[in-house]
């Protein structure tokens, strides 16, 4: 699959590449209702389907079948997109590709799933995508479940139940011959020596913050607070809060 050139009449060694300047100005004359602009912006990021599909390349589906629903997560993310926002294209645009090439998976699962389930998991999906691009981070369940009005109970077992089931035996590389199985790469993480050195170079970086800096850290991913909650309890804007902790993980950063 990886090495295939031709994928649905498309030459992929020969796609172009556009930089983020140009992309930004072929969507502004998209949006003016250039049309083949909007054929150079969805050519122009070809490759960014191409490289969610080879995730997939395991999963018994024909490339032609994942490359073509992925084009179609890339054309939504496409038409939806707003350039106000201050972030990448691709950065907005691979979520959609891979959540579109998931629909597809779990619609033609072997393993059926009540309708009331699959359109629960659908809407917390759709509520996760939406969530990680306003905070730029991963939601917890419960502000999914908020962000839908449900229980978390409700969320965990749709997303639960529409999980394709993997065997601990599926082979997932060759090396020199060998095979090597899923089960082969499960470990404790619990007790492993990269958490435990992890966790003490963490916190010999945070003693080179000065307080206020420690504190932010602190209550934003020790406690998992908002930036909001913590401007409020700081007593300074969420402006000010995004600036500081930006420049606080960067000092981390360097001592890491």
């Amino acid at each position: 699959m990886i090495n295939k050139v031709e994928i649905c009449g498309v030459n992929t060694s020969k796609l172009p590449v556009l930089k983020e300047k140009e992309l930004r100005q072929l969507i502004l004359s998209m949006k003016d209702g250039n049309a083949e602009s909007r054929e150079l912006v969805i050519m122009g990021n070809l490759r960014l389907v191409l490289s969610v599909i080879q995730k997939f390349n395991n999963r018994g589906k024909e490339v032609d079948d994942l490359f073509q629903i992925g084009c179609m997560g890339l054309i939504k993310s496409i038409d939806n997109f707003d350039l106000g926002h201050n972030v990448k294209f691709s950065t907005y645009a691979v979520p959609m590709i891979i959540g579109e090439i998931r629909r597809y998976l779990r619609d033609n699962n072997s393993v059926r799933v009540s309708r009331t389930l699959r359109d629960i998991a659908y809407k917390a999906l759709q509520a996760r995508d939406k969530l990680m691009f306003e905070n730029n981070k991963e939601p917890t369940v419960s502000q999914i479940a908020k962000e839908l009005n449900i229980n978390r109970e409700e969320v965990v077992f749709a997303l639960d139940a529409i999980q394709e089931p993997v065997s601990i035996f599926e082979p997932i590389n060759h090396n020199e011959g060998d095979t090597i199985f899923i089960m082969d790469q499960i470990g404790d993480t619990k007790n492993s020596d990269g958490s435990w050195i992890e966790n003490i170079a963490i916190k010999e970086g945070m003693k080179r913050l000065n307080n206020k800096e420690k504190l932010i850290l602190t209550l934003r991913f020790f406690e998992g607070k908002t930036q909001m909650e913590v401007a409020e309890e700081i007593g300074v804007s969420q402006a000010q809060i995004s600036r500081l902790e930006k420049t606080a993980l960067l000092h981390m950063r360097k001592y890491i």
